[in-house]
């Protein structure tokens, strides 16, 4: 090999240890970057010619080692709308590109980030640091489910939550065996029942009308000496006007038959129609269903059951469905005599403006409103590639898809961790490690030209 060939090869690693000590210089730059991914650098060698007796080495030249891949550690952030990845995954962004009266044109074409510091911005988007725009999947508010499956930029408005009609309770409770009602008298069999004799009307009748099925206004307090307390929920109607439901339970039947009939222990049970003392017959009006016992358990089970034409007070909410579940209504004994609610909720609400904006460990953009509900309003996207360490970095802690990288593929193996940021994955030490490496490779090869050009100038001092 010539000496020409020798200071050839030196300049090469002069150059390759050049592109590393800018790749040091940019992850130590941005080792407080959220969510940056450093870059390695690999050398690699190009022979001129080699075989079994000779070798003529050539170049070596230096090219990025991405590390899209490694994790950063995921630090808590005060802001609620940062998020951070952890896993594998990227979150897909839209570029603005410029503005059309105060709004932003968005570039059509895919951005992907794992720089989580999203917070919303004039318009309602959900914008980072590096103004990338955020996108998702809308929710419908009723159902709670995504809106199909295209992400889009998230926007959120900042509209009234309208109100919604109480359709469903969820009512999950036990019944003692024996009920401590104010006229209950261990030693005076039938004591505990709400018998329907001692009303004008039967308030044990199944159908509920004009002549039966409820307490008149006049036999209240012996409804309520002969009945227990089943909690009460708000309810709300049609314009969201907030109802109170209260709920009471009667025995009506024991195993043994001591009301005359005979069967298995049965329950009714009562909401109260009305807060007002006069003007209305109907205090306490039954929900039209018996709740008949066998081991503690409903035989035959009762998962749920529908309240015709609920009223309160003169307000009709419409036909609502009491929820039971499997088995959660129950009568075992229980010392205290009386009825323990171990689930009562409802699918209702008021209208109400919209307070904050957050985000969920599940993932989702969750809209609080000044009525206290909590609502779902987009799904954010993260997608996965089969190659991530061959995207193509951008500006701003941003990447685009190449052929290498393969296409974004929706869903990934990571999870979104709410009010959290991802740090850079730089560590400080091994980079300072790699700085002092890199500089005595780079001295080294200036010594081998040095020491190229001494034995240059011996060989034509020969001629002397």
């Amino acid at each position: 090999m010539s000496f020409n060939g020798a200071m050839s090869t030196a300049i090469s690693g002069i150059r390759a240890q050049a592109t590393a000590l800018a790749h040091i210089s940019d992850n130590i730059a941005n080792s407080q970057t959220t969510a940056f991914k450093r870059t390695d650098t690999s050398f690699y060698d190009s022979v001129t010619l080699s075989g079994e007796n000779f070798h003529l080495p050539g170049t070596t030249y230096a090219q990025p080692a991405y590390t899209n891949n490694v994790q950063g550690a995921i630090n808590s952030s005060s802001v609620k709308t940062n998020m951070a990845i952890n896993g594998n995954g990227f979150f897909v962004v839209s570029e603005a590109v410029g503005s059309l009266d105060n709004q932003p044109v968005l570039l059509n074409v895919d951005r992907y980030t794992r720089q989580g510091d999203f917070e919303l911005d004039r318009n309602g988007y959900q914008v980072n640091s590096s103004n990338y725009y955020l996108q998702g999947v809308a929710i419908d508010v009723n159902t709670g489910n995504p809106v199909g499956d295209v992400p889009s930029p998230i926007k959120i408005e900042r509209q009234f939550l309208n109100a919604k009609q109480t359709t469903s309770i969820d009512y999950e409770a036990n019944l003692p065996a024996y009920p401590k009602t104010v006229n209950s008298q261990p030693t005076t069999p039938g004591s505990e029942l709400l018998l329907a004799g001692t009303f004008a009307n039967d308030p044990t009748t199944q159908t509920a009308g004009a002549a039966n099925g409820f307490v008149q206004a006049g036999e209240e307090s012996l409804f309520l000496d002969r009945s227990l307390a089943g909690g009460s929920i708000t309810v709300y109607d049609d314009l969201g006007a907030p109802l109170q439901v209260q709920l009471r339970w009667a025995k009506i039947e024991n195993a043994a038959g001591s009301a005359g009939i005979g069967g298995g222990d049965t329950w009714n049970l009562f909401y109260k129609t009305s807060d007002t003392a006069t003007g209305v017959a109907a205090k306490w009006t039954n929900v039209g269903q018996d709740y008949v016992f066998a081991n503690g358990q409903l035989a035959p089970a009762v998962n749920s059951t529908t309240v015709t034409g609920l009223t309160i007070n003169g307000n009709n909410v419409g036909n609502v469905v009491l929820d039971h579940g499997t088995s959660n209504v129950t009568q075992f004994e229980d010392t205290r005599g009386s009825i323990t609610v171990n689930a009562l909720d409802q699918d209702g609400f008021a209208s109400g403006s919209l307070l904050e904006v957050s985000v969920s460990n599940n993932g989702r953009i969750v809209g609080t409103y000044s009525n206290g509900k909590s609502v779902d309003l987009a799904e954010v996207t993260l997608v996965r590639f089969n190659d991530p360490n061959k995207l193509q970095k951008l500006d701003g802690g941003a990447f685009a898809a190449t052929q290498s990288s393969g296409e974004a593929l929706i869903g990934a193996g990571g999870s979104i961790v709410a009010a959290a940021l991802e740090g850079s994955n730089v560590d400080i030490a091994d980079e300072f490690s790699k700085l002092i490496i890199t500089q005595q490779a780079y001295s080294a090869n200036t010594r081998i030209v040095t020491t190229a050009d001494e034995m240059y100038t011996e060989a034509l001092n020969m001629k002397r």
